[in-house]
Order: structure tokens, then sequence, then C-alpha cells
């Protein structure tokens, strides 16, 4: 049984038979998710329920995914130094239960599913009030959405990769990514690091962001949004990342498209409802999810961002020799309560 809860599946890169798929687990060469099946105990990091969002929507018509006959969604939020005031107003949000009564209001296909008031940037809403936010959420300037180099430690992911080695980390190929310096792992999250010495989560599928209006607003994090298509990247050090979602992305990506502008819902019986979004540490013990992920400093985490470079098992003929740093997620997995 395949451990790995990832954001990219396995099988979206490897079309094979069950046989072959067996037979490359197997290899002498082993595939990532084979890396990731034989990691120890001590490779994994556990995820603190106060750092988890979980959304639950309503019912759909084709049957319910939890015994409550909800359909739930769960969030990793990100950790400091990045994006550390939206995730403050977030936490406020949250024990508030503002999004409670709220809903999904737009599904822009190949690109993102945004949720919160129905109103907010929706001309075709119909909406004349937008909901009333709880007092004390910080107003988040522009600054905040990268971090300099002296503001966070230097990991070994910084090297340059040498991506036929498996002490090094390959994240991009021959260590040059498009859109910035350098791409990184840094505490299990992918960041990209730029020339004049700043660093910013990047915008990869599931990534979790903060809808705003025009410069200089940088939104209260109240609107929600998760990218469901290919990694937007140019929404990098413009938009707050804050997490991303580690269970249940299907529910989202699944959703009937909107029809108006930007995808958002003409038709507001078209809106999906939320019955409710907390903190998991707020949540009965018996329900609060528990996860853990890969160590990204680790040997483990290093051998399986080679291989997801590197294929070397038996289905691929030519190794890539390099890999977007959208294409190495950092495995996630569901644990049992303690």
């Amino acid at each position: 049984m395949n451990k790995l809860i990832s954001l990219t599946s396995l099988a979206a890169l490897t079309i094979a038979t069950p046989a072959l798929a067996q037979d490359t687990e197997k290899a002498e060469n082993p595939s990532p998710n084979a890396i990731v099946d034989a990691a120890q105990a001590s490779d994994w990091v556990k995820i603190a329920p106060s750092d988890l969002l979980v959304m639950d929507l309503a019912p759909d018509a084709e049957g319910p995914s939890t015994s409550s006959g909800l359909r739930r969604v769960v969030i990793q939020l990100m950790p400091e130094p990045f994006s550390q005031g939206w995730i403050r107003n977030i936490r406020k949000l949250a024990a508030a239960h503002w999004w409670d009564g709220t809903s999904i209001n737009r599904v822009q296909d190949n690109y993102v599913v945004q949720w919160g008031d129905a109103g907010y940037d929706n001309p075709e809403s119909g909406e004349t009030e937008q909901k009333a936010l709880p007092e004390g959420l910080e107003t988040v300037p522009e600054s905040e959405y990268s971090v300099s180099d002296n503001d966070i430690s230097k990991p070994r992911e910084f090297i340059q990769a040498n991506v036929h080695s498996t002490k090094l980390i390959p994240l991009s190929r021959n260590g040059i990514d498009a859109y910035a310096q350098t791409t990184m792992s840094y505490k299990g999250w992918a960041i990209a690091r730029y020339h004049d010495g700043t660093n910013a989560p990047v915008h990869c599928y599931g990534a979790v962001g903060v809808g705003r209006n025009l410069s200089p607003d940088t939104g209260s994090g109240a609107e929600l949004y998760t990218v469901i298509g290919h990694a937007p990247r140019h929404l990098d050090r413009n938009i707050a990342v804050v997490g991303r979602v580690i269970e249940g992305i299907e529910h989202l990506s699944s959703l009937p498209r909107g029809k108006g502008q930007l995808g958002f819902y003409a038709d507001a019986s078209k809106r999906v409802p939320i019955t409710s979004i907390r903190l998991a540490s707020e949540l009965p013990v018996t329900d609060q999810p528990r996860f853990e992920y890969l160590d990204t400093e680790g040997e483990t985490f290093a051998k399986y961002a080679d291989a997801r470079a590197n294929r070397r098992d038996p289905f691929f003929i030519k190794p890539a020799g390099g890999a977007d740093i959208c294409n190495i997620p950092v495995p996630v997995r569901r644990v049992s309560g303690e």
C-alpha cells in the first residue's frame, strides 16, 4: 500500500499496468514512492494540530466522504517566518467561526478554487454587502510577501544541485529556475530564492493563498483560494501563500467550473456551502486529523528528490536530469492518533 499523500499523484506521471508498477517498486533503482514507503519513522516530522485548518463542505449528490456526510479538506498552514501576519488573521477568523455559512464561489479551470464571502470581488454575485470581519485583524504590508536571507536559517538545499548526487537536492535543472535564482524545500515547503536576497513561498498545485484587491491591498485572509492547475508561478511575491491542501483536494478540483467572469459562479445555486472551518486543535481529540511530512533535510528526502528528477526505474528511458520545484512535492502522510 502506498502511504504517500502527495499533491502530485504518481499516476499523473507514470502510465503503466499494475504488474509493471509492482515490478517498478522492487527495482534496483527504486521509484520515488518506493523510497518514501521505505522511510524510517525518524524521517518523518509531526504536524501540530494547531497548524492544520479543517474545512468541511456540505454533502453532495455523490455521497458522503466522512461519517458525518461532509466533504473534508485539510490545509497545513505555512510555518514561520513566511506569511505570518495573514496566518494570524486566519487563526482569528477560524476561532470566530467566520467562514461558517460562507461558500466556495469561484472555480476557474486550470487555475484556482476560491472561498469566503460571496460578494468579494464578484460583480456577478448580486451581493450588496460583505460579511463583517472580526475585530483585530492585521493589515499586512506587501513587504511580507517575502523574507530576507537573514530571516531564515540557511539549509543544505540552498546549494546548487548536482543532479547526479544524492548528497545534494535537485529542485530545478542544474540549479536554474525560470522565475527565481533557485528553489528549495525549506522545512517541508517549496520556497524560491531571488537574486535580491529574498525568499518566498511558491504557488504549486494545492498551494493556498489570500485573495486580495488591487495594490496596496494585500487581503485579510478571509478570502482564500487553492491552486487546481498548472503552477501559476507569476503570482509568487504578488499574493500571500499561507498553506497547502494536504488532504481532500479532490473535493475542490472536481467541482463544476464557474461560468461567470474569472470562474465565479454566476448562478448562486452553484455555490458550495461551507459548513465549518476550524483549526484541528479546536476539534474533539478523537476527530483531530494527524499528519507527518518527510523531513526535507534528511537523506531519505535527498534520495526521493533525486529519484523525482532522474527516474531510473524500469518504466523510464531517459532521466530528465532535473525537476521543477512543483514536481518534487514534499510527501505528507496521515497517521493514527496518539
